[in-house]
């Protein structure tokens, strides 16, 4: 059996997994964390027992030789937030000799794991970061349409969450840079945005509708650049369920942008409160679009976009996914190639789609050239 163990795994989206590969009779699955009581609490609800769960705290400079005692073959990390992180965890894998995935938003951290390669390459491993929905999805579905352009000038992607609010990790991460700057392409130049501003109103397809989204510093903006090369725009804006949640979000990037704040990152805690309080109150929909403009091989302007649309407060199983696929895929036998890399190019749509197909998720493809204007 292939012995994987998830990190943070009792948490909002490491809980999500295990429950997944928990079905795989393919996976032997280890649930860790810092805290025994509650590995051991999921692996009961899960279905797994008390002998599949363990303290291990990423912080252990002894993690690697524990890795290695407990026979992991797959580490999965998802314990964030990854901004501010080092690769001390990637490293005990590679120390170990298994895979390392996480699921890391982290611009500077996604881009950065190619430091690994030659370490990765020679431990014979592949150690893959932004296992989730920025990088893996959002270029997946890129990749599915890139066929239809002759050249490719813009890419544009969002996503509006629902109503259940992630952990305070994730929390941390998405105030971490409200209303900081950083740097976009547009129109083939490098331009620099503040976090959560520039305000726009995305209409996604029913049942989700008008949200206000606002920029986000997520990995894609460095990224997608280098893998589809000629691309003349990326953007990426998120929003929530909340437009009054947002609104506030924007305030206090206004605030930081303005040198009025510091950082956002103390209101994180109460936050996450009030939302978990109010949440019966928000909208149990979410959804995810990435729109693609260029030129079609006929010479005409094409413009395709594609949306996922989640209900039932489903939403945060999309993150997931890529992690629970790329798992499956190799506990079924399949070998990834030994390296360092962002997660592009090794799933699929369809690979990313499977782990959702019995929940609220439905994809809508990008419409066909001939309905393009």
């Amino acid at each position: 059996m292939h012995r994987v163990l998830v990190l943070g795994g009792y948490g909002f989206f490491g809980s999500k997994i295990c429950a997944a590969l928990a079905r795989n009779r393919a996976i032997h699955l280890i649930v860790a964390g810092r805290d025994a009581s509650k590995a051991t609490a999921l692996a009961y609800q899960i279905g797994v027992g008390a002998d599949r769960a363990r303290r291990v705290d990423a912080d252990d400079p002894q993690l690697g030789g524990l890795l290695r005692k407990l026979g992991v073959n797959t580490l999965i990390h998802t314990a964030g937030p990854f901004q501010g992180q080092d690769y001390s965890v990637a490293r005990a894998a590679l120390q170990a000799g298994c895979n390392y995935f996480d699921l890391a938003d982290g611009r500077a951290f996604v881009r950065g794991i190619t430091s690994l390669h030659g370490a990765a390459r020679a431990a014979g491993v592949a150690v893959v970061s932004g296992v989730s929905t920025l990088p893996a999805l959002s270029s997946a579905v890129i990749d599915r349409q890139l066929p239809d352009f002759k050249r490719l000038d813009t890419i544009r992607i969002g996503i509006s969450s629902g109503a259940v609010i992630p952990g305070i990790a994730t929390v941390r991460a998405v105030l971490g840079y409200a209303g900081k700057p950083f740097r976009t392409l547009e129109r083939g130049q490098p331009v620099e945005v503040h976090g959560w501003l520039d305000r726009i109103v995305y209409e996604f397809p029913k049942p989700v509708g008008p949200r206000l989204l606002g920029r986000c510093d997520v990995p894609d903006l460095d990224l997608l650049p280098r893998r589809y090369p000629g691309v003349q725009t990326v953007s990426f804006h998120a929003g929530f369920a909340s437009e009054a949640g947002h609104k506030f979000v924007e305030l206090l990037a206004r605030n930081v942008r303005d040198g009025r704040l510091k950082s956002a990152l103390p209101f994180a805690k109460p936050l996450t409160q009030l939302g978990r309080w109010m949440q019966p109150l928000f909208s149990d929909r979410g959804g995810m679009f990435v729109r693609m403009e260029g030129m079609h091989e006929n010479g005409a302007p094409l413009r395709l976009a594609w949306h996922l649309v989640a209900r039932e407060n489903d939403g945060p199983h999309i993150p997931c996914a890529a992690a629970i696929a790329l798992t499956n895929k190799v506990a079924a036998g399949a070998k990834l190639p030994a390296g360092a890399t962002p997660c592009m190019g090794l799933l699929d749509v369809d690979d990313l789609l499977e782990p959702l197909k019995n929940l609220s998720i439905r994809e809508l493809p990008a419409p066909a050239v001939h309905e393009l204007r």
